[in-house]
């Protein structure tokens, strides 16, 4: 039960670290420089990857047996999964929008800025509500048979950015997010 709290906790704060990463990129946009679109990319497609295929399944399965334990849980609980769903359809439009830049199309700098601001206002807000909401809950109303239904939720996979042998496809990010914790 610990451990998978402990993963969650680690996983948010993964999580966060890419996000002030992304938003560094979108204050860019503000101060009338050019982002780094590829870096940017690479950001969304591990959330996409790994907390939208993983991370959330298991939340979702750890939720719906908080909301049995304490009924009134459910509307706090219905808005996350809300925002889990807010959050993949904004990560795929944000995906989109940086591909056509890639890719030499035209498109608006203010509408990737938009989606990019988007996106990370909406998954800073849902992380600290299920910090503050969900998690100290999770911890006093889940059992050990509870949180064995959680792991199972979704398949295991090793976290290709943050695991013990991250995936070339983030090797970069990997490297920039290095550098940073050793300055």
């Amino acid at each position: 039960m610990t451990s998978q709290i402990v993963q969650w906790h680690a996983d948010h704060g993964n999580f966060s670290l890419l996000l002030s990463i992304l938003e560094e990129q979108v204050t860019r946009f503000r101060d009338d420089e050019s982002p780094d679109y590829e870096l940017m990319l690479e950001i969304v497609s591990y959330l996409r990857e790994y907390a939208d295929c993983y991370h959330h399944p298991r939340e979702d399965a750890a939720f719906a047996m908080l909301v049995e334990r304490d009924p009134q849980m459910r509307l706090p609980i219905d808005r996350l999964l809300q925002e889990h769903r807010v959050i993949a359809a904004a990560g795929e439009e944000l995906i989109a929008r940086l591909n056509q830049v890639i890719d030499g199309a035209h498109v608006l700098r203010t509408a990737v800025e938009a989606a990019a601001a988007l996106y990370v206002a909406y998954y800073g807000h849902h992380i600290a509500a299920e910090e503050r909401q969900v998690l100290p809950r999770s911890r006093l109303l889940l059992n050990t048979q509870d949180w064995e239904v959680v792991a199972r939720a979704a398949p295991s996979s090793p976290d290709p950015l943050f695991g013990d042998s991250p995936s070339g496809r983030y090797s970069r990010l990997a490297r920039l997010i290095t550098r940073s914790e050793a300055s």
